[in-house]
């Protein structure tokens, strides 16, 4: 799967998501049916490991911090990870396969970019290792609680 594949069924299912929860949210308000829970923990999870895509994907198509940052944004508002997909798509920042060798960049020989293509020659474990890590984050998030407070 490349990158463009990878981001692209993240991006679509991060707005499914959003779907989800505002439906659930609407049949809460009129129905009295309380499926926000089960809505909420499937964007949340969704949204996390989305946001981990867009790190993975951005440190391998060399994006700045800041469009990082803003891909991982787009999460937050319902449904702008298609344009900002979009967006990508039109602009080459999604074209290539994933950087496995060392090339000629400056940024090549640094940490991050070790990792990710330490990662990238092991993608069994890298995949298990984004699961757990996305899956802790998850689990301490629900201890904490959800955002405002508790409901009575």
């Amino acid at each position: 799967m490349s990158p463009k594949q990878l981001f692209r069924g993240l991006a679509l299912a991060e707005a499914v998501t959003w779907t989800i929860l505002i439906t659930a949210l609407i049949l809460r308000a009129t129905a009295g049916l309380d499926l926000v829970v089960v809505g909420g923990s499937i964007h949340g999870f969704v949204f996390l490991t989305y946001a981990a895509i867009v790190l993975l994907v951005g440190v391998n198509q060399r994006w700045s911090i800041g469009l990082m940052a803003l891909g991982v944004v787009t999460a937050i508002v319902p449904y702008a990870t298609i344009p900002f997909e979009l967006w990508l798509v039109k602009r080459g920042r999604l074209e290539g396969d994933w950087r496995r060798e060392a090339g000629e960049h400056p940024a090549d020989g640094n940490v991050v970019n070790r990792l990710l293509r330490w990662g990238l020659g092991r993608p069994v474990l890298l995949t298990v290792l984004g699961v757990v890590g996305v899956a802790a984050v998850f689990t301490a998030l629900l201890i904490v609680g959800p955002p405002g407070g508790r409901e009575a």
